[in-house]
């Protein structure tokens, strides 16, 4: 698994993944830490990280189905939705493996009718897995057709 060190390199991969699973993508910037989501400590008129550098945050939308989203954060990791179910706190360096996992038919719905309880499973490399609880509200049909019981 490489190592995404900057949200310039996260973007070059993602930008990889769209052209593989021929997806439009659409990015939207946000530099410095007056612009970034997760910066807001930084004061006010504040720009830059206390060493000098721009933290540089990017939302990603794919063309769907699935309606997939990435948020690339300065620190590291990303906040990915599928169909409107957020999966919060992904490394950065794991995003291109989810959204393999999620474009490439991997990732399923697995749960129970009563007492309702659905999650979102998106296998990742080395025998790992994310999971993230879907309320049932938000079941949508590109959710339903990967439900495995």
């Amino acid at each position: 698994m490489e190592h995404l060190h900057s949200t310039e390199a996260a973007l070059a991969a993602l930008r990889e993944i769209a052209q593989e699973y021929e997806r439009e993508l659409e990015i939207s910037h946000d530099i410095g830490a007056d612009q970034t989501s997760r910066r807001s400590a930084a004061g006010i008129g504040v720009t830059t990280d206390p060493d000098g550098s721009l933290p540089h945050e990017a939302f990603v939308e794919f063309g769907g189905p699935p309606r997939l989203s990435v948020r690339l954060y300065p620190d590291d990791d990303a906040l990915i939705t599928v169909e409107g179910v957020e999966c919060a706190d992904i490394p950065r360096d794991h995003v291109p493996a989810f959204l393999r996992s999620v474009l490439g038919g991997l990732a399923h719905v697995k749960g129970r009718r009563f007492p309702p309880g659905y999650h979102l499973i998106v296998p990742l490399p080395g025998d790992r897995t994310h999971k993230e609880y879907i309320p049932m509200v938000v079941l949508t049909p590109w959710l339903s057709s990967r439900y495995r019981g």
